[in-house]
């Protein structure tokens, strides 16, 4: 019985991981996506920071919500990038090519 539950635990623990990890590649790669370096700079940040912070995270639960809510920033992410793609923007300073 002892055995079972370790097993259960490990198995609902590796698919969670992938979980998170296919969903941090999917906001990384949907953040890269911004027009705006300003904004694109601030996403990927965002991504990074947070799931840094909750790295220790074990509670079934609470994993369960931070998943949820990352998929639906993940979908904001991606309304966002497809209205910033609408409209054309000056590129900053820091986005220039310059040639020496």
């Amino acid at each position: 019985m002892q055995h079972e539950k370790k097993i259960k635990k490990f198995n609902m623990a590796s698919c969670s991981r992938t979980q998170v990890i296919s969903l941090y590649r999917m906001l990384m790669k949907e953040s890269k996506k911004f027009p705006s370096y300003n904004y694109r700079t601030y996403a990927l940040r965002r991504v990074k920071d947070g799931f840094r912070e909750n790295i220790n995270v074990d509670n079934p639960k609470t994993l369960d919500m931070l998943l949820n809510q990352a998929r639906e920033n993940l979908a904001i992410i991606k309304r966002q990038v497809s209205i910033g793609q609408m409209y054309s923007s000056q590129r900053t300073v820091v986005e220039r090519d310059h040639h020496l």
